[in-house]
This record gives C-alpha cells, sequence and structure tokens, in this order.
C-alpha cells in the first residue's frame, strides 16, 4: 500500500505522461510571410515562435548567395550542438528537385540551412536582431527558443516552409 507522501508524486507523474506523448512534434511549419515557426502535434500547434529569415526572404532559394529561405517540405535531419549559432538543427535542402533546378540554371544550389539561435556570445541581442532577417537563408530565433525547439523536435522531423 501506498502512502500519500509515495501516492500524490506517483499519480503527478502517470497524469502527466500521455499529455507528453500526445504533443510529440510530427511537424515543423514555416510562414514566411507571418515570420512564424509553429511546432505541430497533429493539427493542433503546441508552440509558436517569431523567426527570422535570410536577408532576401521572398521566393524560394535557388542558388548559394541568394539570401533566401527555401520553401517546400524538407527533413530536419540532424542537429548542431556546436554550432557557432546557440545551437542549430539541419534542414535537409537542397532535396533532388532543388539540385536538378540549379542544375539546369548552371549554378550551386547552396546549402547548409538551419534554424538556429542568435550568434555564440550575442544572445543578449536578439531582441534587436528578430526585428530584420539578417541571415544567409536559415531560420533564426532568439536563444530560448532554440533550447526549446531543441529539445521538442527530434531528427527526422517534416519542416514545411511556405512562402
Amino acid at each position: 500500500m501506498l502512502t500519500s507522501r509515495f501516492a500524490l508524486p506517483l499519480l503527478a507523474l502517470f497524469a502527466s505522461a500521455p499529455m507528453a506523448r500526445a504533443e510529440a512534434v510530427d511537424l515543423v511549419r514555416v510562414d514566411k510571410s507571418e515570420r512564424l515557426l509553429e511546432l505541430l502535434s497533429g493539427d493542433k500547434v503546441v508552440r509558436s515562435y517569431a523567426v527570422a529569415l535570410g536577408a532576401n526572404p521572398v521566393g524560394h532559394k535557388r542558388q548559394e548567395g541568394d539570401e533566401r529561405t527555401p520553401e517546400g517540405r524538407y527533413v530536419l535531419d540532424w542537429r548542431n550542438p556546436g554550432s557557432a549559432f546557440t545551437k542549430s538543427i539541419h534542414i535537409s535542402y537542397p532535396d533532388a528537385d532543388d539540385k536538378a533546378a540549379a542544375k539546369r540554371a548552371g549554378v550551386d544550389p547552396g546549402g547548409m540551412i538551419m534554424i538556429h539561435g542568435q550568434s555564440k556570445g550575442f544572445g543578449w541581442w536578439s531582441w534587436l536582431m528578430q526585428m530584420f532577417d539578417w541571415t544567409n537563408g536559415c531560420i533564426a530565433v532568439t536563444d530560448e527558443d532554440m533550447a526549446e525547439i531543441w529539445k521538442m523536435v527530434e531528427n527526422g522531423t517534416p519542416i514545411e516552409i511556405n512562402p
């Protein structure tokens, strides 16, 4: 028989377990025009974050150096805890279609597109940096938001980036 000293903490532990499973992130959705990143569990938005994009944000990324954030459906396939930014999660751009389009155009499609925090040591500037699009095509969030995204989003999660 459990005493009340142990019963309450155990009850709280088991009561919260289904909620954690129900809110597993199975899609990251970005709305470029709204500068918004959402974490979804099924059809439910469980978290939303303001983002900064590439310095030339309108349109799909076509080549290295165009400072555009790609559009389309990709996968968050690996992460870098030692990034020059406060953590980063890689977006699987360019895919086969992006590579083929770049080859036809005679350009390099670019790559290394990430969701990341602020430049290391400069997180205190995020109140200013997040007011404009400043990346080379990545999706930037505050360091606090990146810490949360890092914990909630697993490798292999799809990301949908909309215009």
